[in-house]
This record gives structure tokens, C-alpha cells and sequence, in this order.
């Protein structure tokens, strides 16, 4: 064993909760310590987590990214996506 520990977790001061339209997510910006990009996830009431692929050069551009996103898509772009085909009667 080499004793290096893992680098702690940086939480933005932007994460939080978002409530719209009677939709409530969990906004999640993070870095690791030792790392410079930011990581945006959006977790829905399900439990079902977006994470974007890139990471953001700051906490405020992965900020700004989730807002776009609720004024593009609206909120229930992060609800689950369930594709139900109906069984005829």
C-alpha cells in the first residue's frame, strides 16, 4: 500500500435544491481537490441522476448550464423518461 489518500470532494456553493413547477432536483456541482473541472448531476426525486459529460471551468458556468437547460427543456427534462406502449384490451 502506498498511503496516498483520496483526494477529498469540493462542493460548489451553488448545489442545492431546485423546486419548479412542483418538480423538486438536486443540483450537484463538484470537483476533486486536486482536480480544476467542475461536474454538473442533476438528481430527480426517483433517484435517477443527469450527469454531463464535460467538465466546466467553473462552478458558475456548470450553474449556468442546469439554468439554460430548465429554460430550454423546462424542469421535467429531468424527470424519468419512461416509454410505456399500452397492451390492447
Amino acid at each position: 500500500m502506498t498511503g496516498e489518500r483520496d483526494p477529498n470532494i469540493v462542493t460548489s456553493g451553488l448545489s442545492g435544491t431546485v423546486t419548479e413547477q412542483g418538480i423538486t432536483v438536486e443540483v450537484h456541482i463538484i470537483r476533486l481537490e486536486d482536480e480544476p473541472g467542475w461536474t454538473l448531476e442533476v438528481v430527480n426525486q426517483s433517484g435517477t441522476s443527469t450527469v454531463w459529460d464535460d467538465p466546466f471551468v467553473t462552478d458558475d458556468a456548470a450553474w449556468a448550464t442546469f439554468r439554460r437547460t430548465v429554460e430550454e427543456e423546462g424542469i421535467r427534462a429531468f424527470l424519468d423518461q419512461a416509454v410505456v406502449i399500452p397492451f390492447r384490451r
